[in-house]
């Protein structure tokens, strides 16, 4: 579905953004006045029209809030913290050492902070005991009486960030009576740019402490806690369900098996057979020239070597190996839904082979369609058709539970 760009990663990125105006994370026209003034595959335009038009929205909303105009303060900040996790989106030559990184990523969390706090149900933040340290986190309330709920354990992707998690399911969740407990685990958000935390693919050791975090609020209803993973979490929260049976439902938002092969098709065959051979020397200048001719390809990889601590794109493709279900999908017991995107340009395919290998539980595969706009990857710019499914499907199985 081409949306204001023809190369198809801006085009992504700026459905994604505009998708959230759903519930509030954007305006249509402040999206359009942004991609207009934005060359196809310019990052540097891209950076900087996002966090103009960021900018803008936070004076905005400021200005309200410093009047006393709390509805419209939050609305404004809430578009300004999504703009500026997109403007954020590309800065990925050294994002550990780069100030815009830090900066951009301060004020999305900052203005969405605020904007949250002034609504009427209750945000917590938290931090979530894990080894040494602490994953940082919200617990979305739908109020505040301590009422144990049914709650959603919300996991993001490969790029996706904690403040993303209240459009991505607790916007839904909460107006259905859930809560919602979201965090970052090593590799996204702030555990990725605060403590340096990469990712690993045994998710089990990050879901588990996750998990046990939350039977220890008596607002989460310990029999009803559902586990929702959002792109590549996917794969994530279904690697996490073979190893811990205290979850009453799964949602795969889509689902992935195996994470290499579904980015293997982005690389010619040859290349891919010269990595696994060790031949690092004539795989990584190919992969080069794909980068600098595929705004996609140059993305991913960059993003992957920081969020992964890959040595290289190589090293970086030799790693993707580690994230799949062979072997383990049998274990999963819990009733999945597993989603599937029509035109999934990332994972096509793999929620089908993740619903088929997962022979243990009563798994449903449900494909959304272009016809009804919900063909993109995670179904953006349909989010409210996605949560529509979501919801009909884990009332029913909650239900079941009671």
């Amino acid at each position: 579905m081409k949306f204001l760009f023809d190369d198809e990663s801006f085009s992504f990125e700026a459905l994604r953004a505009a998708g959230f105006a759903n519930y509030g994370g954007a305006d249509l026209g402040e999206v359009l006045v942004a991609a207009r003034a934005i060359p196809d595959g310019d990052e540097a335009a891209w950076h900087r029209e996002w966090k103009a038009i960021a900018q803008r929205a936070e004076a905005l909303g400021r200005e309200s809030l410093q009047a006393g105009h709390e509805v419209s303060a939050r609305e404004a900040l809430l578009r300004a913290s999504n703009y500026y996790r997109t403007a954020e989106f590309y800065r990925r030559d050294d994002p550990f050492n780069d100030p815009e990184v830090a900066e951009l990523s301060h004020r999305s969390h900052d203005t969405f902070l605020t904007a949250i706090r002034l609504f009427d149900f209750t945000t917590v933040e938290i931090a979530i005991p894990y080894q040494d340290t602490t994953l940082p986190g919200y617990l979305y309330l739908v109020d505040d009486s301590g009422t144990a709920r049914p709650t959603v354990i919300y996991n993001s992707g490969y790029d996706s960030t904690l403040e993303e998690s209240y459009f991505a399911i607790a916007a839904a969740a909460l107006a259905r009576g859930y809560n919602v407990l979201a965090f970052d685990g090593p590799g996204q958000g702030g555990a990725l740019r605060k403590q340096r935390l990469v990712f690993r693919p045994d998710w089990e050791a990050v879901v588990t402490p996750v998990i046990d975090f939350a039977l220890t609020r008596p607002e989460i209803d310990p029999g009803r806690i559902a586990l929702f993973g959002y792109s590549l979490g996917g794969y994530l929260v279904a690697r996490a369900a073979a190893f811990d049976d205290r979850i009453a439902a799964l949602i795969l938002d889509d689902g992935v098996y195996d994470f290499q092969t579904a980015v293997a098709g982005a690389m010619p065959p040859f290349v891919t057979q010269w990595i696994a051979d060790g031949n690092d020397d004539a795989a990584i200048p190919v992969l080069s020239l794909l980068m600098s001719v595929n705004t996609q390809v140059r993305w991913a990889l960059r993003n992957g070597m920081w969020v992964m601590g890959a040595e290289s794109t190589a090293d970086l493709a030799r790693k993707f190996h580690l994230y799949t279900l062979a072997g383990i999908a049998d274990r999963i017991t819990a009733p999945a839904l597993v989603l599937d995107a029509e035109n999934d340009q990332f994972f096509k395919g793999e929620p089908a082979r993740a619903a088929e290998a997962m022979v243990n539980s009563k798994t449903t595969l449900v494909t959304l369609r272009e016809s009804e706009g919900a063909g993109e990857h995670c179904h953006m710019g349909a989010m409210g058709r996605a949560h529509q499914v979501i919801f009909d499907w884990l009332d029913d199985v909650l239900a079941q539970t009671d």
